[in-house]
């Protein structure tokens, strides 16, 4: 195929493909309507749920669908009513009245594998761990559609999750907690270490502390199951918090003892994680909740370097790759490592391990170094899309 011919083929396809659209709207005028407060209220679909159309029923349009986002089903209809368009709400705002007031939850397990759809055989699209307070929209057969702390939209199962209503909900923020810290451990069913598991337990699980002694803390589960949890692998969430003072230094610390664990696409626990999941545990474990992609957390923090010189970078900083912008395509995030200072970064992919941008070095990566995009700087930054748990209360009012 020669150029001439190739433009001609591309030109066609955009006119069909628009001529399409044109005519698609023209079938239902509300359409461009309906696009448009989308795109000003939910541009993110995993973040943000505005499920609408609009069906022509007998000369009267109706809206149906569903939305957990009341100001922007709000805004379609003033808009439409100063069109002077009639149609009849039908869409349904969550979270759904079959909840029965239970609207709220706390995971239960040590690791939540929430998913794409309600179904175990669907995309893992992340995690949450043990204590996690998460929003309830929906149910369907024996699946939640939930939001985490990060606005993430996931389905989980019955298994992971405590239903409360608002009452037990507040009851549960208030309580005394603790948080492990260690990469990976058990509680158990006596203050014996050899004793009978409870269950296993990841960095960052939080339970409620019930009483503590030298050695160690009695906790309760959402579900009401009691357990111990060893002092050395564990410290009081309050004071956590009040010793918390993330730095450069700490954030390199915690991702180095992470070294080794497996990739695993959708995971953000020391069990497994991808590579934006690693970069969210490493903060986590430091007082902040940043948003779950790559994707998303490259537009978060402070710009430093898109050059590839790095020697603005200091340890801490994040660096993304994938495929840059061109006339044709947009740019595409798709990985993300963290700068620990000496030209390296770490970075989950295949497991958790150390990278050189130094051509030099005996751990160089080429295939990454040819794909860097740009670094940002999230410590410190003040960003809507962060959570800092010392001044946001998640886990404790």
């Amino acid at each position: 195929m020669n150029r001439k011919t190739k433009a001609l083929s591309i030109f066609l396809t955009v006119f069909f493909l628009v001529a399409c659209k044109i005519e698609k709207m023209k079938e239902n005028p509300l359409q461009e309507h309906i696009s448009y407060i989308k795109t000003a209220f939910a541009p993110d679909k995993r973040v943000a749920l505005f499920n609408v159309k609009a069906i022509n029923g007998q000369g009267k349009y109706v809206l149906r669908g569903e939305s957990n986002l009341p100001k922007a089903v709000d805004a379609l209809k003033e808009k439409l009513s100063s069109k002077s368009i009639d149609f009849i709400d039908s869409v349904q705002i969550l979270p759904s009245s079959s909840l029965l007031g239970k609207t709220q939850g706390v995971i239960k397990i040590s690791v939540a594998n929430l998913r794409s759809k309600p179904a175990h055989s669907a995309e893992l699209a992340t995690q949450a761990t043990l204590g996690t307070p998460v929003k309830i929209y929906k149910s369907f057969e024996n699946w939640y559609l939930i939001q985490t702390p990060d606005k993430y939209l996931s389905w989980v199962d019955s298994g992971g999750i405590q239903l409360m209503d608002s009452v037990k909900a507040n009851v549960w923020r208030s309580s005394h907690k603790i948080i492990f810290t260690e990469t990976y451990g058990h509680t158990y069913s006596v203050q014996d270490k050899s004793s009978q598991v409870v269950s296993d337990i990841v960095a960052g699980g939080v339970l409620e502390k019930i009483e503590e002694n030298n050695q160690f803390f009695k906790v309760k589960y959402p579900d009401g199951r009691m357990a111990y949890v060893s002092r050395a692998e564990a410290e009081d969430y309050d004071k956590w918090l009040e010793n918390l003072n993330p730095s450069n230094e700490t954030l390199v610390a915690t991702s180095k003892t992470l070294m080794g664990i497996p990739y695993l696409w959708g995971g953000t626990s020391t069990k497994g994680v991808d590579c934006s999941g690693f970069t969210k545990t490493i903060f986590f474990l430091n007082g902040m909740v940043i948003p779950r992609d790559a994707s998303q957390q490259v537009h978060t923090g402070q710009p430093i370097d898109a050059t590839k010189s790095f020697e603005n970078l200091v340890a801490g900083d994040l660096l993304f790759f994938g495929r840059k912008a061109s006339d044709s395509i947009k740019e595409k995030v798709v990985h993300v490592g963290m700068w620990i200072g000496n030209n390296e970064f770490i970075h989950s992919s295949g497991r958790v391990q150390i990278s050189s941008v130094d051509k030099n070095a005996g751990n160089y990566d080429a295939y990454n170094f040819n794909r860097y995009l740009r670094s940002k700087r999230i410590l410190n930054s003040a960003n809507e899309g962060m959570i800092n748990l010392t001044k946001t209360p998640v886990f404790k009012d």
